[in-house]
């Protein structure tokens, strides 16, 4: 049976000092119990075995309150080293260094929560009460100036889970995905480490070899471990009984819904109003409160290319940090009248709670992997003085609404216009609200991230009302499992595909060995070959396809995803995102006498481009080499028909007609060619076929 050791540490004054880390650490809370069980000298043997019995257990859950970050204070002090100045203590201006603080505030009537599960057995529990005596003797919590005191608990883990629960501020709890804050840990031998560091700190300077020569020894760091904790957003989901909204009106809708629940919670929770105010409009808040303002997400019908884009729901994003409590926002927002009738009273349109998050899950793409690729539904209303606008200056504001909204440096705007993007979706300047955000102020925007993005995501100075919301885009629409890289320079005209798909692909792999570790062994999806250094015999060709695209100078990775007929996002998906690491910042390939190429991630249109739109009539880019001899038949007739055979394998439609417009015999009696394929319905690319696809070969572009 599990049970739960609880440390729970309150400070003085509502305000720590600890730096670089939001939430304190666990491994912060394991120093300041050493601390405290040493105040005296050396640490009892029954401490020493307690801590001992700490570091081994698994990381602890940790609850905070609510805390608004304070302005960065710089102070300079002089750095320790008077002989750099000759021992003259009039100099010491001269040796002064920068040391910033900057605290967070919070309720100190919340306690600091930290739980370690450990099971139920007569060792564990002995060795828990004395982690809760030690508690007792810990005095401070973070830097100096913090001064706290802490009290221990062993309880049940059903208890636990309830006290979790109720607790009002924020939880983290280690991240499964491995994203988020990382934090330190305490994980064996990290007591030891700490001793050895304080033992070697009381002999930092030791006598150099001449007279009166002193020399400095760094102390060696203390072990902890970093794991990563993650305390997400809270998205409550409501649905709009009574009448669809219409898109254009999304701002009004967030208004409506957003001024008549502060002011029902505002009546609910008086002693809260300046908060809720905050919070929820926006009214008196600074920078230090962006972290913690819910946000309404009205969300229009996508995901069908008949769907309306009628707004029938409306999402509500409470980060961790808010300080009004989540069941209070559920409960203001839980039934909330939006159009009563005046004569009647009946209620015409309300928020009710949505039986599914079936259509977040279209604006969330944590739910199915990040994405990279995004797109408006509903307008950005770009941070300028639309007075000022000056011809490019959408590309500029559009990076800085990412920027605002503490989205990944690093993102292309790939369009920005005035149309939608979608069918059913409306001009920018329809959703124009009134003075505050005039038409010229709003555009439909495109952007690729350099990482993969979870979302929701809205940009812009109105994604608090509504605008520049995106949406992921899917596989089909991005060309996902695509990696382009476009040739700037150095390619030789005696360059050879072959010579240029082999480079990159001994590139590539050695690129994602710096990623994995240089004892790792590269999985197959990399290499094509087995553990044993056989090829890869799977019949799903599920590795890597490297080719080259001369005519219009571009290399191409491809994932094996994109050359089936099933476009599988989940397909190898941990592969996939250590390729995309492993390729950031691939910008030269040495290609032996083909040249030594200077490259640029480059980014393509699925819907346009000539290897990946949709068409009837495919020709060869590369030179096809059929995987089998021909037998008893003429050359032309075994080349069709390995075609056909390697057509249907790639769970593409059988051709109508299959061409032979060039064929050429090697010096060994093997054949490749140059084909025409003939469909009867349009498909999609890319097309790679024959014996050497995986190295570029069998290539063939869509034509006109």
């Amino acid at each position: 049976m599990k049970r739960a050791l609880l440390i729970t540490v309150r400070f003085h004054d509502g305000r720590y000092h600890g730096e670089p880390e939001w939430p304190p650490a666990p491994g912060r809370l394991f120093q300041a119990l050493l601390a405290g069980a040493a105040n005296t000298g050396e640490p009892s043997s029954a401490a020493r075995e307690a801590l001992i019995w700490l570091e081994g257990l698994a990381p602890a859950a940790v609850a905070v309150p609510a805390a608004r970050p304070g302005r960065r204070l710089t102070n300079f002090v002089p750095n320790n080293d008077l002989d750099s100045v000759g021992g003259e203590q009039n100099r010491v201006g001269e040796i002064r260094v920068a040391k910033a603080v900057k605290p967070w505030f919070f309720d100190p009537r919340l306690g600091f929560h930290y739980v370690w599960p450990f099971d139920d057995s007569r060792h564990s529990n002995s060795q828990a009460h004395e982690i809760c005596s030690i508690a007792e003797s810990l005095y401070q919590f973070g830097r100096g100036v913090d001064m706290a005191w802490a009290c221990g608990e062993i309880l049940e883990a059903p208890e636990m889970q309830a006290r979790l629960a109720a607790y009002p501020g924020v939880v983290y709890r280690p991240s499964a995905s491995g994203t988020g804050e990382a934090l330190a840990c305490p994980q064996p031998g990290s007591l030891e480490s700490l001793l050895v560091r304080h033992a070697a700190q009381r002999r930092r300077f030791t006598a150099g070899a001449r007279a009166g020569q002193q020399v400095f020894a760094q102390p060696p760091k203390p072990r902890f471990r970093q794991v990563a904790y993650n305390s997400p957003d809270t998205h409550l989901v409501y649905t709009l009984t009574g009448a669809n909204w219409p898109l254009a009106a999304s701002a009004a809708l967030v208004e409506l819904a957003r001024d008549l629940a502060a002011r029902l919670l505002s009546e609910k929770l008086p002693e809260q109003r300046g908060q809720i105010e905050r919070v929820l409009i926006g009214r008196g808040a600074g920078d230090a409160d962006k972290s913690a303002r819910v946000q309404l997400l009205p969300l229009p019908s996508i995901g069908h290319a008949h769907a309306d884009h009628q707004i029938r729901r409306l999402a509500v994003r409470v980060p961790p940090s808010c300080p009004v409590a989540r069941n209070s926002i559920a409960w203001v927002f839980s039934g909330l009248p939006l159009r009563v009738d005046a004569e009647t009273g009946e209620i015409l349109l309300r928020l009710v709670p949505a039986d599914d998050d079936g259509m977040l899950k279209h604006y969330d793409a944590s739910k199915t992997g990040a994405a990279r690729c995004w797109r408006t539904v509903t307008p950005v209303a770009l941070p300028w003085n639309a007075g000022a606008r000056r011809t490019g200056m959408e590309h500029v504001a559009v990076l800085q609404a990412l920027r605002h909204a503490g989205l990944p440096d690093g993102a292309e705007v790939k369009r920005v216009q005035r149309e939608p993007f979608d069918a059913h979706g409306k001009m920018a300047e329809d959703f124009a609200h009134g003075a505050r955000f005039p038409g010229l102020r709003l555009w439909h925007a495109e952007v690729e991230f350099r990482v993969p993005v979870a979302g929701p995501i809205a940009i812009g100075d109105g994604r608090y009302l509504g605008l520049g919301l995106m949406r992921p885009l899917t596989v089909t629409e991005t060309g996902s499992g695509v990696y382009c890289l476009q040739i700037q320079s150095g390619l030789e005209d005696a360059a050879t595909v072959a010579e240029c798909t082999r480079a990159l692909r001994r590139a590539t792999m050695s690129r994602v060995q710096e990623v994995i570790g240089k004892n790792m062994p590269l999985p197959t999806f990399f290499t094509g070959h087995q553990a044993d250094g056989k090829p890869s015999n799977d019949a799903a060709h599920g590795h890597l396809t490297f080719a080259m695209d001369a005519a219009r100078s571009r290399l191409l990775i491809l994932a094996p995803q994109r050359l089936s007929g099933g476009l599988s996002q989940g397909f190898a998906r941990a592969e996939t995102a250590t390729l995309e690491k492993a390729l950031l910042g691939l910008r030269e390939l040495r290609a032996g006498a083909s040249g030594c190429l200077q490259l640029q991630a480059d980014w393509l249109d699925s819907g346009t481009d000539p290897l990946f739109r949709l068409a009837q009539v495919w020709e060869s880019a590369t030179d096809y080499t059929p995987t089998r001899h021909a037998k008893r038949t003429t050359i032309d007739e075994a080349l069709v028909a390995d075609v056909r055979l390697e057509i249907v394998r790639a769970g593409r439609p059988v051709p109508q007609r299959i061409e032979v417009l060039d064929k050429r015999m090697g010096p060994r009696g093997g054949v490749s060619a140059r084909l025409r394929l003939h469909f009867q319905v349009g498909i999609p690319g890319p097309l790679l076929l024959g014996r050497t696809r995986h190295m570029g070969g069998g290539l063939f572009a869509a034509v006109q």
